[in-house]
């Protein structure tokens, strides 16, 4: 008896009519962006429209203990992603749209699974966006809306029982089409193929979400200010209440904070030294 999850809506429907969509997936050709063991990332096209195409081929036993044994939860396949996405939608969190899923094999360490989501084009990673902010500061308007979106997205999505675990700014994507305007701009949220959905998240792995996000923004100009606005967005309360409730989380980010200046003033000095 095997498992088998199976979803494909157009172009893929016709694309692959008759044939095994196991089979199909393997065969689409495209750019590869990356090529792991048990796991493959291309690009491909079909009638002139751009899909990423991720494929799982089992990661083995061996590195499922390894993981389990380093307090990692590890990626079996496909499926982490594909429920991530249909959870971020009933959430109003926008994010990719999925139009092929598959999963087959009862033995997780060999599981074939694969998702095709469609390109999101034209679009900007907030990572590259905000890389020149130091020295050019962006309008005051579309950094409050910015911030205003990320808060309202996080707290959506850990309200909503789903943590990133790959949190990061450089995972938000900005849409440029039609120009992103403080009062009307759109962020996509990639990379879920490590998410985590349950009916609530752990403070643990909020906190851990939270935490990413906070460092990847550490470098790009942001104020005191700037982060204040945003835990006053993301929690929904005052600041208040939010230092009394959230003093351990609040800790952890100052004492990394403190950790990662350090490191970053140490790594300048050998540099100059050298």
């Amino acid at each position: 008896m095997t498992r088998h999850d199976l979803f494909i809506d157009a172009p893929f429907a016709d694309l692959w009519a008759g044939q095994d969509p196991f089979v199909a997936v393997d065969a689409l050709p495209g750019q590869v962006f990356r090529e792991l063991e048990g796991r493959r990332t291309l690009r491909t096209e079909v009638q002139g429209r751009g899909y990423f195409v991720k494929i799982h081929r089992g990661i083995g036993w061996g590195e499922i203990v390894k993981n389990l044994f380093s307090l990692r939860l590890p990626v079996l396949g496909a499926r982490n992603e594909w429920q991530a996405i249909q959870r971020l939608k009933t959430l109003g969190v926008d994010t990719m749209h999925a139009v092929a899923y598959g999963r087959r094999g009862w033995n997780p360490a060999a599981e074939h699974s694969f998702i095709v989501t469609e390109e999101l084009a034209p679009t900007i990673s907030l990572e590259d966006y905000c890389r020149d902010w130091p020295s050019q500061p962006p309008a005051f308007a579309m950094k409050q809306a910015l911030i205003r979106r990320v808060a309202e997205m996080a707290g959506r999505m850990h309200r909503g029982g789903v943590n990133h675990r790959d949190f990061y700014i450089c995972h938000f994507l900005l849409h440029l089409d039609p120009a992103p305007q403080p009062s009307a701009l759109k962020l996509s949220v990639i990379d879920l193929h490590r998410a985590q959905c349950r009916a609530a998240t752990p403070r643990r792995w909020r906190d851990k979400d939270l935490a990413s996000l906070y460092f990847s923004a550490l470098e790009i100009g942001l104020t005191q200010r700037d982060f204040l606005r945003f835990l006053r967005l993301y929690f929904q309360r005052s600041l208040r209440d939010i230092f009394q409730a959230e003093r351990p989380l609040l800790d952890h980010l100052a004492a990394e904070s403190r950790r990662l200046q350090a490191r970053y003033v140490r790594k300048f000095a050998d540099t100059e030294g050298a």
